[in-house]
């Protein structure tokens, strides 16, 4: 055989060897199945979190889980906020996923979630370490030796903040104990402002516990549109009677924002109207408190007003909820109730 066939027949040998390794090769696919990754979005824990997650938020619920009607889920919060921008714009609220309409009835809590989620893993916001979910709040504010503390003589102006675990050496070393009465005399008095403003509330309490005439009401405020240029988000109660005077409650939403829904932080104020004619001047002091039918969270405040004969409306007041996200799920319900008290004396 001439050098010149050796040299042509050489390669087709080799490509035949070729073709019978390549035979017992395991496919692409197959191999990257079988490779081991230790990359993290491979971790069930992982993948598990992002089907998990809240569709608006894209965060794991911490507490109530809804979902759509198509199994969408959306946390608590995510969930009255967007019936509650739904009612500011007088629309009709859709989940955010699919589009298909969701209310308090329709959408459903799914407890199979709830439990899921409160098993996954979470990072402690101090140590960094993971624990499940439903232990990481009991471990953050008792156990977690990095979580912040405070140093005991607070009180006394101290403003030391720091580690846990750093908190007893401090205190041995702290300087505060060893100051004059006139050297922490400044944070004992806005302790003591404090103390008053709680004091003073309770004790204009005790005195409208005093007055001739005492009556309260359950209130059940709904919504209506405004006839304005744009349509604004305003509640009313249904007439009812005191000691022979009508009287209505009326609410609105973020008086001084035109766009409700372009602010989360919103504000409920309300007003006491008198209906009825009064020949002389009525006192008058009201409270509003949570009543035994709804659920609602405030923050007590007394007001006074005189009623007169052209003075027959209360100035709108702050509804004194304890902040904005009760005030979002005041307005996720069709109907708003709490109890009114009134107090006056006799002329």
């Amino acid at each position: 055989m001439s050098e010149n066939e050796a040299t042509t027949s050489h390669p087709e040998s080799a490509n035949e060897g070729g073709d019978k390794e390549n035979e017992f090769l395991e496919p692409e696919n197959k191999r990257r199945k079988t490779t081991p990754s230790s990359d993290k979005k491979y971790k069930l824990e992982e993948r598990l979190g992002g089907i998990l997650c809240c569709a608006v938020c894209l965060d794991l619920p911490k507490a109530a889980v809804y979902q759509c009607s198509n199994g969408h889920l959306m946390c608590a919060g995510c969930f009255t906020h967007l019936l509650a921008d739904a009612r500011s714009r007088d629309d009709t609220p859709t989940c955010p996923t699919c589009r298909v309409e969701i209310c308090k009835t329709t959408a459903t809590r799914n407890l199979a979630v709830e439990n899921a989620v409160s098993e996954l893993p979470s990072e402690c916001q101090f140590c960094n370490k993971q624990f499940p979910r439903n232990s990481l709040e009991r471990h953050e504010q008792e156990e977690c030796e990095e979580r912040v503390s405070g140093c005991k003589y607070h009180r006394i102006g101290c403003p030391w903040r720091g580690p846990f675990h750093e908190k007893t050496n401090h205190e041995q070393e702290c300087g505060h104990p060893k100051k004059s009465g006139a050297e922490v005399m400044e944070a004992l008095e806005i302790l003591d402002q404090k103390v008053m403003e709680e004091r003073k509330l309770y004790k204009a309490i005790f005195e409208l516990l005093g007055y001739d005439k005492i009556t309260f009401n359950d209130i059940q405020l709904k919504p209506y549109r405004s006839d304005d240029f744009v349509h604004r988000l305003l509640y009313e109660s249904s007439r009812f009677y005191v000691s022979g005077h009508q009287w209505l409650v009326k609410a609105k939403i973020t008086e001084n924002q035109k766009d409700p829904t372009q602010n989360s932080e919103r504000v409920m104020t309300y007003q006491l109207v008198l209906k009825s004619k009064v020949s002389t001047a009525l006192s008058l002091s009201y409270i509003v408190l949570c009543g035994p039918v709804g659920d609602i969270k405030v923050q007590p405040r007394v007001y006074k007003f005189d009623f007169t004969e052209h003075e027959n409306e209360t100035p709108y007041e702050t509804f004194p909820l304890i902040d904005a996200a009760e005030c979002n799920r005041l307005l996720a319900a069709k109907t708003i109730n709490f109890r009114l008290i009134m107090f006056w004396a006799s002329n």
